[in-house]
């Protein structure tokens, strides 16, 4: 009599094609150098989509107990904190505190598919975990907000105080008069504060909700403008292309304005694939922000960027990039709405996953790095050879780039790519100096001018 036949289970054969995906996964590479996809004319090949997507991370290992990353000659790099918990976000208070969010994504809610129906889509799905697993990238976020003080300016944190938790999967962060607004996964609410307080435990205050779901990119940033009249909200889409249906992608890849008294909100720009980081530029007041462009068109394509944000603007996703680049996946295909796409105004590289951007100033850097956007580059996946995992620096002259980037804060990755940290969220202290969240290096580095 035969043996019986045995089938492995759905289970072991999801897991033995996401192993086979990955190793397949290895053998697509750039062709270009990587500055062809930096600047104002970056170049865009013919999309050179495989069977299988790219899959190339640095796999996280942290920092050993006294290294860090390195600055360029002049500056000194300091860790004003170690040992947080995935921190994504620096936000500056106007007494010198500094708000550390801690965060990362939500669980998905019940019955979420991310990446459409299939199998393709489940063993993609199981692939990009297994990825972001080994990148650091899938621990439960911390919901909550740290506070830092450094009292006496050495860039070491004496004062270190849980600030704000239970929130859900927070990002940006800011200030108007006397309340402070936080964009959560699904909502952005509000709390009061009083200046100095290391501390609050009011229940938030919804202004308004945030489109939410799916979440394949949860990071919702905010600033506001110089009035406190107006915020403006950064919502990624809910896919790469439009694969979980264009319904999903109702209010996402946009900026939001939100009316500060009432909470009435609009859409201000479309578009924008997954924005973070913004900023108003200091000489023209216009609103700059940084994007994460689509994936799995080869290693050269698409480049992420940097870009002015035009009132009702609309910058291409899903249907085009860079302007009138076609998307071909994306099924139906809108030739209106292609032939109104804006050109964003500079390129970053592609796949180097920008996430953290602030405008510089005179106050603390130096004439060469005075004018212009840190920018920082949380890292590839679907590159190789590898691209970001560091801090550049894009120089403006009269509110435009002006120039190529130059690296500012590297060292993140090893001599045989592995992540020591990956930075995320930039901003400026109030003596002028460069604070870095390392969402994997589990630190706020400080970067000061001798």
């Amino acid at each position: 009599m035969r043996p019986p036949i045995r089938i492995p289970c759905r289970a072991a054969l999801l897991a033995s094609l996401a192993a086979a995906v990955l190793l397949a996964a290895c053998g697509e590479t750039a062709r270009l150098p990587p500055e062809a996809g930096i600047g104002p004319t970056p170049q865009l090949p013919t999309p050179n989509k495989t069977l299988i997507p790219t899959v190339n991370i640095a796999p996280a290992v942290g920092w050993t107990d006294t290294a860090g990353p390195s600055a360029p000659e002049g500056f000194t790099v300091t860790a004003l904190a170690r040992g947080l918990d995935h921190p994504r976000w620096v936000y500056v208070l106007p007494n010198g505190d500094l708000l550390v969010v801690e965060s990362n994504k939500p669980p998905k809610p019940e019955g979420a598919k991310d990446g459409g129906d299939g199998l393709y889509a489940r063993v993609r799905s199981m692939v990009m975990g297994a990825v972001m697993k080994r990148a650091g990238a899938q621990v439960p976020s911390p919901n909550r907000i740290t506070l830092l003080r450094d009292t006496d300016g050495d860039g070491v944190a004496e004062v270190r105080q849980v600030f704000m938790q239970n929130l859900n999967s927070p990002f940006g962060v800011v200030l108007v008069g006397n309340e402070l607004f936080i964009a959560n996964a699904d909502a952005l609410v509000k709390v009061p504060y009083a200046a100095g307080q290391t501390a609050i435990t009011a229940a938030p205050t919804k202004v308004t909700d945030l489109p939410a779901g799916i979440n394949h990119h949860w990071t919702k940033n905010v600033i506001a403008n110089r009035e406190g009249t107006k915020l403006y909200v950064t919502v990624g889409s809910n896919s790469n292309v439009g694969e979980n249906g264009l319904p999903a992608e109702e209010g996402r890849a946009a900026i939001w304005e939100v009316d500060v008294a009432t909470g009435a909100k609009r859409i201000y720009a479309g578009g924008l694939r997954n924005p973070n980081g913004m900023g108003w530029e200091p000489d023209t007041n216009v609103l700059w922000t940084v994007v994460n462009e689509r994936d799995e068109i080869g290693s050269d394509l698409v480049p992420d960027y940097l870009t002015s944000v035009k009132e009702g603007g609309f910058y291409g996703w899903p249907w085009s990039y860079y302007g009138g680049h076609v998307d071909a996946r994306v099924n139906p295909q809108r030739p209106d709405l292609v032939a109104r796409s804006i050109v964003p105004d500079y390129a970053l590289g592609s796949h180097v996953a920008p996430l953290g951007m602030a405008f510089s100033s005179a106050r603390g850097m130096p004439a060469e790095f005075a004018s212009g956007a840190f920018v920082g580059q949380h890292g590839s996946w679907n590159r190789r050879p590898l691209s970001g995992y560091k801090v550049v620096f894009v120089p403006f002259i009269g509110g435009r780039p002006s120039g190529p980037p130059v690296d500012f804060l590297t060292g993140f990755l090893t001599a045989d790519e592995k992540a020591q940290g990956r930075p995320v969220g930039v901003a400026l202290d109030k003596s002028g100096a460069l604070l870095v969240a390392d969402d994997v290096g589990n630190a706020v580095w400080r970067v000061k001018r001798k």
